[in-house]
């Protein structure tokens, strides 16, 4: 079975290899992007494509994503996931340090690593409740962005910490490296997300979308680019790099949402610069406050090396 995706190759593309594209937009490994393009399951403008082609802005892909669907659910592969780390673990969850590349679970269309299959794989019991491919999954983080995740193991910690997320009760902490000087350098962007209308792979700040929320502070600015403290009120999928990218600052590496090119690759940045660097929590067992922190990855740290 197979997911086929259409849409139009945004501008911060222009010139890409087919594969460096699919693995930006997609979220796969560049291997397999080249693979799905060798087995013919990528077409540019209707023409089938090889991996080393070029797109262009404007260009109309296609590409068929196989699916590890079986049955009614999604699979859950029991497979180790490199670099992944666990910082906490005790009866009630685990926190873990998810790198770039990973997705928190299994879905139409992703075959790479997963958080759930990695810590399956480490013989981790967690919890039953949710979705039987997302067991365990309070909260996740985007493909392509690193940093700290819990993961409930007993259902009473899954109930729990379901509710204190829809609460908004969990700080969750990231630093983004956002294009340019954002005016104010303290202050909160309170846009409403929606799916953007013309590419499904995004989404956009529309009115009638759902009510999203973000703090931020300059950390340090430099010359072409600004650390930013990110405080997330809400949680909306891509909400931090659709809220800076309608301040017109896109994340510094985020090509699919308006980020230079040019600046990502002096910086050798191959995904969005955005690492989630806090979480913090009431446990769901002792009732304590308990707060995590996780160091910038090296791809991270040496593009603010280069700044």
């Amino acid at each position: 079975m197979s997911d086929t995706r259409t849409l139009f190759v945004p501008d911060g593309l222009e010139g890409e290899r087919v594969d460096a594209a699919l693995a930006r937009l997609f979220g796969v490994s560049r291997t397999k992007a080249a693979e799905l393009a060798t087995a013919g399951h990528v077409h540019v403008n209707h023409s089938s494509a090889g991996k080393s082609d070029r797109v262009s802005a404007g260009d109309l892909l296609e590409v068929a994503l196989p699916s590890p669907q079986t049955g009614p659910g999604v699979e859950v592969r029991a497979e180790p996931v490199p670099g992944m780390t666990i910082v906490h673990d005790d009866d009630d969850l685990v926190v873990v340090d998810k790198p770039v590349g990973v997705a928190a679970h299994p879905s139409v269309g992703w075959t790479g690593p997963t958080v759930v299959g990695g810590l399956a794989a480490a013989g981790f019991r967690i919890a039953t409740s949710g979705a039987s491919e997302r067991q365990g999954i309070v909260s996740r983080l985007d493909v392509g962005t690193s940093g700290l995740m819990v993961v409930a193991k007993s259902e009473h910690a899954y109930s729990v910490l379901k509710q204190a997320f829809r609460s908004r009760s969990v700080d969750k902490k990231y630093h983004a490296l956002v294009q340019g000087l954002p005016d104010p350098v303290v202050g909160t962007i309170d846009a409403p997300i929606g799916r953007h209308p013309s590419y499904d792979y995004k989404f956009a700040v529309m009115e009638k979308g759902k009510p999203s929320v973000t703090h931020y502070e300059v950390i340090e600015a430099f010359r072409a680019a600004s650390l930013v403290d990110v405080h997330l009120e809400t949680g909306r999928t891509h909400q931090i790099r659709v809220h800076f990218s309608a301040l017109h600052h896109p994340l510094a590496g985020d090509l699919p949402y308006g980020a230079d090119p040019t600046l990502a690759r002096r910086l050798g940045l191959e995904r969005q610069w955005l690492h989630a660097v806090g979480l913090g929590f009431e446990h769901p067992g002792t009732g304590t406050y308990v707060s995590f922190e996780s160091p910038y990855p090296q791809d991270l740290q040496d593009a603010l090396d280069l700044l």
